[in-house]
């Protein structure tokens, strides 16, 4: 039993170093020099400006953040365990870092700047827009939504002339749907707890992002959205190992 527990340890960190060296990068070009993105896994992701490191909900489950950079920036959606990770954070956080997160994260990790949906604020040179998530037709069997609104953000960032919007777990949502100028979306799609295809399309016909990035999506057939979007010629959908 003692060996076959040593052989399961081995093989998890043989996993998670393999997939440490697959880890996808795009590559976009903005008027202050170009951001560069990784595709960590699940919700996580990290971004590269100018000098600035960025994680995005970091999760322990998905990438060894011992070999990634400590972050300058630091956003978390909301509290939920796979985007609010307190071991994670104390891996990549200095006394310099600045942390971004909401109201329900503040009573699980201390010495961040919250963020109500619908704030603004610059932190790190960044402006950053605070959106709502939410669910309103996928709920618990008590009839309480996945995601409450008002508990979670999605954020959009201004990076030279770029604007990104990283939605955290959301449906497509009125204040969404609503959004103008977007020129790269991470769109979750990852049903119950998130979008199906469908709504992901719903969504970008609506706001119409440039780019759309399906993220956190599990098992979703993401071929899905190709073909709900490929008459959508404005809309580019990417896909990446997540």
């Amino acid at each position: 039993m003692k060996i076959k527990k040593i052989f399961i340890m081995i093989f998890m960190v043989i996993h998670t170093l393999s997939a440490q060296e697959k880890l996808q990068k795009d590559i976009i070009t903005t008027s202050k020099g170009n951001l560069e993105i990784t595709f960590v896994g699940h919700g996580s992701l990290m971004f590269e400006f100018q000098d600035l490191v960025i994680h995005i909900d970091p999760f322990t489950r998905v990438g060894d953040y011992s070999k990634m950079p400590d972050a300058d920036l630091i956003l978390i959606t909301h509290h939920h365990g796979d985007h609010l990770d307190p071991k994670v954070l104390n891996e990549i956080r200095t006394d310099l870092t600045e942390l971004i997160y909401t109201r329900l994260c503040s009573e699980q990790v201390e010495s961040g700047i919250i963020m109500e949906n619908g704030d603004v604020k610059t932190v790190a040179g960044i402006i950053i827009e605070a959106i709502p998530m939410y669910n309103i037709v996928h709920k618990r069997d008590n009839g309480k939504p996945y995601h409450v609104k008002g508990e979670g953000n999605g954020y959009i960032l201004t990076m030279g002339d770029k604007r990104i919007y990283v939605a955290g777990d959301t449906e497509n949502t009125p204040e969404m749907k609503s959004l103008k100028d977007i020129d790269i979306a991470f769109l979750p799609m990852n049903v119950p707890y998130t979008m199906t295809p469908e709504m992901v399309a719903d969504a970008a016909r609506a706001f119409m992002p440039k780019v759309i990035y399906p993220y956190h999506y599990g098992n979703t057939d993401t071929s899905r959205l190709v073909e709900l979007l490929k008459d959508d010629t404005n809309i580019a959908v990417r896909i990446r190992k997540m």
